[in-house]
């Protein structure tokens, strides 16, 4: 059994911190994750600066995040300015997102979900032609800060006219997803036929039950963040991803092949702690894998 590990840190992670790193500093974040094995990085997203100015600069962090074998560097847009703004780069995929509900969708991306749905699908089109891989995401998959509860047919329905893409991701904006959604909506998913993904926040510590719920479904990508570090700036109280080292710890002990070196996640995140100037909230990175090295070393 094997999964695709998609590092968020230098997107969502970042987004939500109250700091404004430099472009040059968050791609020595997705640089060092891309040496530890993570296959696929989300280094950056092409939003307004004045809205998420923790994003600002992407095509700076894209251009110093270094090309390597087997490596895929992702960035997120919202809209069509925002792929025309990473068609200016060497970025080889694109991720696209947009929200299930309409409050969430407005609030955050100032359009209705039915308009963000035509601009998605304009999207990937457009990728695929300029020869890009096309991911969409579909926010609150599981619940909404503003409208609660989210109906899986409502999602699975969007999904059905996004089968376009290369793959379809389901994320769990604000962690409040638990097992038996996750393998319902997968489940209803599986007739797609597209590869599937999971992005998940820790916020009610259901993300790891989750994950590892989404694996035994037959998901193909996970997105993390190293230290669990992230967050929405537009859902109140949204807290971390799930933590990459965390995740990879699972995941190792229950057999699922990553590609990914846990101790050089661990040290970036170490790494990590120092620049953001506090404990982060993942766990492993404080207490080391069992067995292995001790922290700090």
């Amino acid at each position: 059994m094997a999964v695709t590990i998609c590092e968020v840190g230098p997107r969502d992670g970042l987004q939500n911190e109250p700091d404004v790193l430099a472009p040059a500093v968050r791609a020595e974040l997705a640089n060092r994750m891309a040496r530890t094995g993570v296959p696929r990085v989300e280094a950056a997203s092409f939003v307004n600066p004045a809205r998420v100015p923790q994003m600002a600069g992407a095509e700076e962090v894209l251009a110093a995040v270094e090309a390597g074998e087997g490596l895929t560097r992702a960035a997120l847009v919202l809209n069509d300015r925002g792929y025309e703004r990473l068609r200016t780069t060497a970025c080889e995929e694109v991720h696209v997102a947009f929200c299930v509900t309409e409050t969430f969708n407005r609030r955050n991306q100032g359009r209705s979900v039915a308009e963000s749905l035509a601009q998605a699908r304009g999207i990937v089109a457009a990728a695929h032609e300029d020869g890009r891989r096309a991911t969409v995401t579909l926010a609150a998959s599981f619940g909404c800060p503003f409208e609660g509860e989210v109906d899986p047919g409502l999602v699975l329905g969007l999904a059905e006219q996004l089968t376009d893409a290369d793959e379809i991701v389901f994320a769990d904006t604000i962690g409040v997803g638990v097992p038996r959604q996750v393998r319902a909506l997968l489940t209803g998913a599986q007739s797609l036929g597209r590869p599937l993904g999971l992005h998940l926040h820790n916020t009610r510590n259901t993300g790891y039950a989750n994950a590892y719920a989404a694996i035994e479904a037959g998901v193909t990508v996970l997105d993390a963040s190293v230290g669990g570090i992230g967050g929405c700036p537009f859902a109140p109280r949204a807290t971390g991803n799930i933590a990459t080292e965390d995740l990879l710890y699972l995941l190792d002990k229950e057999g699922v092949d990553t590609g990914v070196d846990i101790d050089e996640v661990i040290r970036v995140a170490e790494w990590l702690e120092t620049v953001l100037g506090r404990q982060l909230t993942g766990q492993l990175y404080r207490v080391g894998p069992f067995p292995g090295r001790e922290p700090g070393t």
